[in-house]
């Protein structure tokens, strides 16, 4: 009997030690709801100060990114990026109102199609997942606040 509780302790652990190991995709992937209230949150920091808002998007800092989600922005004339959160390098060297996705769809020229001051909607495009490289479908909520475009975007 001694050796059948021994096995038994030993297939708990190791059932124990799979189940703790073992990635959970839903407490790391955020929701539709959570994008937006990000970018609602967003939206209040670029109308109270905008040149910190967009540091701390670039930085990740203030609650600006949380999960797989980050707050990008591009400058409402001439496209070029002033914010993005999971890449901050492309601030002032990318062009957000340029961007197409792996499928061809130039989901850029879209975002800024769709920004309206007030108003949240969504454009859906092709995007790898912060530190990945495989794009995968993705749904960004994008809005217009003063000189800037933005959005946050949530994998689907």
């Amino acid at each position: 009997m001694r050796g059948f509780w021994k096995h038994c302790g030993a297939v708990v652990s190791l059932f124990m030690f799979v189940l703790c190991a073992t990635p959970v995709a839903a407490e790391e992937d955020a929701t539709s709801e959570e994008a937006k209230a990000m970018l609602e949150r967003a939206v209040a920091a670029l109308q109270e100060d905008e040149t910190a808002a967009l540091a701390a998007f670039n930085a990740g800092t203030g609650g600006f990114k949380e999960k797989d989600l980050y707050v990008f922005c591009g400058n409402a004339g001439d496209g070029m990026s002033s914010a993005h959160g999971s890449e901050p390098w492309r601030a002032g060297k990318a062009s957000l109102r340029e961007q197409v996705d792996v499928n061809g769809k130039k989901y850029g020229e879209e975002f800024y199609a769709v920004a309206q001051e007030g108003e949240f909607n969504i454009v859906e495009y092709a995007w790898p997942r912060p530190g990945e490289h495989d794009p995968i479908p993705k749904a960004s909520y994008i809005t217009r606040v003063g000189d800037q475009i933005c959005g946050v975007g949530y994998y689907k």
